[in-house]
Order: C-alpha cells, then structure tokens, then sequence
C-alpha cells in the first residue's frame, strides 16, 4: 500500500482558511484519524487528498505519484488515483440488490488489464477442487436443510466461501457428478492445456496465473473486467464483512449496520490503494457503532490498506487509529500515536479535545527550585517533579525564540505576490476550570513566565483516608465497573473516575490523593505542554 504525503497543503475560500499550511505523511498500512470539532478542516483534507476538493496550494503525493502540485499545475482527478471513498450518508442503489450495489462501479471499469484466458483459469482451479473430493462432498453436506435435502442457496454460498470461487464456478461444481470426480478433474486439465496450446499457436504463452505473455512481457490490453472477475470481486468483499447470505436482497430488507457493511464492501470492491472514511457509522446507534469499531479494524487488519478516517468523535479516534492526526481552526495541532496525544498532549486544546470525561485544569504559580518546581495549587504549596530533567529558563528562552521565527515566517509570507490575511485567526486555546460559582466575572490578566496550568486526568484522581487533599462529594453517576464523580475542592469542581462498586452519598467529606508521574504541566503564556511529572504537597 502507497505512503500519502502532504507538503505545504492549503485550502482557502476568500480569507477563510479551511487548511492551513498542512504537512503530513501517512505511512503504508496505517489507520490514521483526522479528528477535531466540526468545521476544523478535517474532511476538507480527507477530500483534497482523494481528489474531491482542489488544494489552493501545496502538494500531494500518493505512493510514488503526484497527484496534486499547485505549482507545477498537476491535478490527477479522483477517479484515477485509485482511492475508495466512504461517505456518511451509505448512498446505496434502493432499486438494486446488494450484490449489484457492489457490483456496479466494477462493471464501469474500462481501463488497460492483463489479458488473460478466463476459460483456462477456471478450469484449472477446478480441477484444483476436484483433486479433493471428499472435501466437496462435505461441503454440500453441511448445506442440508431440515428435511434432509440439499439447499442449494445455502450449498453454492458455501462453496464459494470453501474453495474462492465465482458463483458461475460454483454452480458447474454443484452440478457435477462427484462419483466420477476425477475423470472430471482430467476432462479441466485437457482443456486447460488445449488452451495453452492454442495460446502458442498464436504466438503467446500463459503464465502461472493464465496471462497470455510475449517475450517474457505479460500482455496488456484495453478492456472491461470480465463477468468471472467482478463475482470473484464481489464474493472476495461480502466474506470479509460477512453479508454472503444477502447478496440477493435489497437495502430497504437490511438493518443499518448491514447496509453499513454493504457501503464498506462496494468501497473495497475495486480494491482501492487508500480507503477514505467520513463519519461512517454517525448514523448507526451506540452498541451498533462499537461492533463496527472492531468490524473496521478486522478489516484494516485483513486487508493490509491505509485507512484514513475522519470523526469529531474522539473515543472512535482513540480506539480505531495507528495515529491521530488532530486538527483545529485549520491547523495541525498534533500528530501521534493515540496513548501520546492522551498522556503527552501538545498543547492546552489537545488535553481538553481528548479524553472522556473531560480533563481537570487547575491554575497554578511558582518558579523552579533545583529539579522541581514550587507551586501554589488547590491553596496548598506543592512541589511539581517533572519526569524528565527541566530547566523552566531554558524551556522559556526555547518558547521565545520558536515564537519569533514562526513571526519572522509569517511576515516572510506576507511579502509574497498574491499573500491573503487569514480571516480566522489563530489565538491560544481557552481553557475552561470548572468552578463551583461558574457566574463569576473573570478578572483581566496576561500571564507571565511562572504562570502555569496544570491538567488532571479523571482517572488519576482517588479517595485516599491518607490523601493530602479535603474534598466534598458533589456528585455521582455509578455505572456499576466504576463511578464518575465531581468532587468540591475549595472553590473548583474536579471530575474524577473511582473504579469499582462504590455509593457515595452527596455532602460526604473525603481524602483525595492525585498519585501519578502523568499529571500535566502547561505554560499559562503559550498554552504549550511543558512537562509530565508528579505533585507531592508539603
């Protein structure tokens, strides 16, 4: 499967940039998600990579092909650069059977193929079949219905499955005497070489997969596939996402998650080098999606494709994608594997879009001291101990001086002929701290070098009788595994995750305790991640 790379890449509308200045490489075989809130780009990249939407700069490159380069004028359609696209909305035929949903964008396919003796390939791999007849026999055994007699719907949907055959293939199977198994299987090997025979008479050779060769070179010509290789296409997709039995029925006769199934198979049919995804299984309910979750990524698995997904849905990103690729106001904000993004997030924006329940922010203030730093957090001093040696001046100096250079580029940019000011500007992320007076009239501050935001996950924060927090239940929602709940302290509201079967009364006093090296350190000036580290109070 071919590496994406996008360089430069952005798409603008008047002032309004939907992408800005993307750079990303997607590498063979991964599941990549694009995630971010709606309106954050996302899609918009989804579809100038498959071709849907025309970048206004920059280039794409799909393997070892440019499909798009604004300077060099190159803009491969859709159609041609072999990508298979899967929208939200199923867009299946009603007025057709699922198999000829599948089926129909295989039949339009006219493009320079192989040539090849179709009559010759069959034959051989029933003579294949037939070497084993026992094997056959079994098969149309376990096809019997209830009276004893042989389904034949259930027994050609078996075969096939059993042995990778066409539906014609497997029709000539069931028809055939089986007692005279292999006086059949001889009849296949002599039209088989009959076909070979008649090949070298008009000057060619078949190979290995009954290609019609010339001097070593397979032979191509311009054609539509051939019956046999659109069913073989067909019967391929519906056993991988288990929807054999229904080739017969229409969408309306199926459920959504198998019309959801019968969408991804008619994607997968023309065996596409990337498999493109837009909020597939939005429509589908709760238990539904999640079954599809492990559908998508058995299929990933069984397919060996680049899938590039797109959601708003970060739980679907966190459980399905290789990497998250995490977009807002047309940006990049971070591109990591998912368990990076949710314990090593960039940035304030990226801490606070993944993660379910939402993460804790708390403002703190203090300065270093040796390798740790004094703080004032939750009212009581602490000591952050970053996990990694910090030296905040030096990290500070950094900050400063990645800010100017990113000014000095932008400024560079805007000396160029046809440079247009971005309508959407870029501003810090603003953070939210859950408070018990949420009315209260925020005071006007800029921060300085020693302000600081520190982010609790959920799952970090414990009842502890030995905890160095007090803290007042303010809610709870046990689920029965383990129970969400808000707790009071001070004036701020904490959500915290409690494992196991607990009840807590609303009122109650408790300890808490937020033991872990996964606590967050961010920098209050640039909403930058600073460092993980652990809080011990004094």
């Amino acid at each position: 499967m071919p590496k994406i790379v996008l360089e430069n890449i952005t798409k603008r509308w008047g002032k309004f940039y939907g992408v800005d200045d993307l750079n990303l490489v997607i590498e063979d075989n991964a599941f990549v998600t694009l995630l971010g809130p709606s309106g954050c780009g996302k899609t918009t990249t989804l579809r100038q990579i498959a071709g849907l939407e025309t970048p206004t700069s920059g280039r794409i490159t799909i393997g070892d092909r440019v499909v798009f380069d604004s300077e060099k004028g190159i803009n491969i359609p859709a159609n041609k650069r072999k990508v298979g696209f899967l929208f939200q909305n199923y867009a299946l035929w009603p007025n057709m059977t699922v198999y000829q949903n599948i089926s129909f964008g295989l039949t339009n396919v006219k493009e320079e193929m192989d040539k090849i003796d179709f009559d010759a390939r069959v034959n051989a791999r029933l003579a294949e079949v037939l070497s084993n007849p026992s094997a056959v026999k079994k098969v149309i055994a376990d096809s019997v219905d209830k009276n004893g007699k042989v389904d034949e719907k259930r027994a050609l949907i078996n075969l096939i499955d059993s042995f990778t055959l066409s539906m014609m293939s497997a029709k000539r199977l069931l028809a055939m005497n089986l007692d005279n198994a292999e006086a059949l299987r001889g009849e296949c090997e002599a039209a088989v070489q009959k076909a070979k025979k008649e090949a070298e008479a008009k000057g060619f050779k078949l190979d290995d997969s009954f290609r019609f060769t010339k001097d070593g070179k397979v032979v191509r010509e311009e054609r539509r596939l051939s019956k046999e290789e659109i069913d073989l296409a067909v019967r391929r997709v519906s056993r991988l996402v288990k929807i054999g039995p229904f080739m017969d029925r229409y969408p309306a006769e199926l459920s959504g998650g198998q019309q959801q199934r019968v969408a991804i198979a008619r994607t997968l049919a023309p065996e596409p080098s990337v498999l493109f995804m837009d909020e597939p299984l939005s429509n589908l309910d709760a238990k539904l999606r999640l079954e599809m979750r492990y559908e998508l990524q058995r299929l990933h698995v069984e397919t060996g494709s680049t899938f590039v997904y797109v959601t708003h849905d970060q739980m679907e990103a966190m459980t399905l994608a290789t990497q998250i690729c995490l977009i807002n106001n047309g940006l990049l904000q971070q591109y990591d594997a998912p368990l990076t993004v949710y314990d090593k997030p960039n940035n304030l924006f990226v801490a606070d879009f993944v993660g379910n329940p939402s993460i804790n922010f708390a403002e703190a203030e203090g300065k270093q001291n040796g390798e740790g730093i004094e703080i004032t957090l939750f009212g009581k001093k602490a000591i952050f101990k970053p996990v990694e040696k910090l030296n905040l001046e030096s990290w500070f100096k950094k900050r400063d001086e990645d800010k100017a250079k990113a000014e000095a580029l932008e400024e560079a940019k805007r000396q160029k002929k046809g440079y247009v000011e971005k309508s959407n500007k870029d501003e810090i992320f603003k953070y939210h701290i859950a408070k018990i007076n949420e009315n209260e009239i925020e005071k006007e501050y800029t921060p300085v070098n020693g302000d600081f935001v520190l982010g609790i996950r959920p799952d970090l924060i414990n009842i502890d009788e030995n905890g160095k927090l007090d803290g007042e239940i303010y809610g709870s929602m046990p689920t029965g595994m383990e129970s969400t709940i808000k707790v009071r302290v001070n004036d701020l509201l904490l959500t915290g995750v409690i494992f196991g079967n607990l009840s807590l009364k609303i009122g109650s006093k408790v300890k808490l305790s937020i033991d872990s090296d996964r606590i967050m350190l961010f920098d209050r000036v640039s909403g930058k991640l600073i460092s993980t580290g652990s809080v011990e109070f004094v």
